[in-house]
């Protein structure tokens, strides 16, 4: 199946500089956003110490912070060499290039700013949130594929996909969608699921990590690794598994402390 799609949606005249491309990535990361701030304030608990205008608030925060850091966890830990020969490089976030792994701590940097400015427990807030966040994380994958991104690795199984931005046109795994798939409804439906069992304080968070982490390292078999970096360990093991398993383990830790310390602090 050869995937030719263009990863520019549409242009927009813009005055004294002419059309701008609007790319699928781009209205993939307004659609993902909307989505988790729509079911955010959908979800709140009755019971709950904030209020739909703090899931607004937090927007700002959150978006923030998924962008910024997101953008210096893709140089640091996939773009050092760039940023050594070019350190402005760094600022240029027009020419692509964000982790989930930076994004996600630059989101718990806002969590932190958020809750403490508006006095709720941390846990509190970022369990909440952490339920909307499967919508955002597929979408952003679906935007992957309609931009030919993050390609996956050679197969001759019949769904096997040639992208367009495939120097070598090979037909690849479709690893974008793999990861959409997982980290998107199958994630999304785990995490409302143990929500309506009414989890100790802490939990959700601490389920989020250790299943994103565990899927993330699963569907990394499937993509193919960055050009620059290759393999970091034994001819098999990615920067993105590396990054991962942090995230499994601090979930887990979470989830210890969630139930043997926070048994009387559920949510509803």
């Amino acid at each position: 199946m050869i995937i030719d799609i263009n990863p520019v949606a549409f242009y927009l005249p813009i005055p004294f500089v002419g059309w701008w491309p609007i790319y699928w990535y781009g209205i993939s990361w307004v659609i993902a956003i909307l989505s988790i701030h729509w079911f955010a304030k959908r979800n709140i608990a009755t019971n709950a110490n904030f209020t739909e205008e703090h899931v607004e608030d937090f927007l700002f925060y959150g978006v923030l912070g998924a962008i910024i850091g997101g953008r210096l966890g893709y140089m640091l830990f996939y773009g050092m060499d760039q940023i050594l020969s070019d350190p402005f490089s760094i600022l240029r976030i027009w020419e692509g290039g964000l982790s989930f792994h930076g994004g996600l701590f630059g989101v718990i940097v806002a969590f932190l700013i958020f809750s403490k400015k508006i006095n709720i427990p941390f846990f509190e807030f970022s369990d909440h949130i952490a339920i909307s966040f499967p919508l955002g994380l597929g979408i952003v994958r679906i935007g992957n594929f309609l931009g030919g991104e993050l390609l996956g690795r050679p197969t001759d199984l019949p769904w096997g996909m040639t992208f367009w931005s495939d120097p070598l046109q090979l037909a690849r795994h479709p690893s974008q969608l793999y990861q959409a798939f997982l980290e998107g409804p199958v994630l999304f439906f785990i995490m409302y699921f143990l929500f309506k069992k009414k989890m100790p304080r802490m939990a959700l968070s601490g389920y989020f990590l250790v299943f994103y982490g565990f899927f993330r390292i699963i569907t990394e078999q499937f993509r193919t690794p960055d050009s620059h970096i290759g393999f970091d360990l034994f001819d098999m093991i990615t920067r993105g598994q590396i990054l991962s398993l942090p995230m499994v383990l601090a979930g887990i830790i979470l989830l210890i402390f969630a139930f043997n310390k926070n048994k009387n602090a559920t949510i509803s």
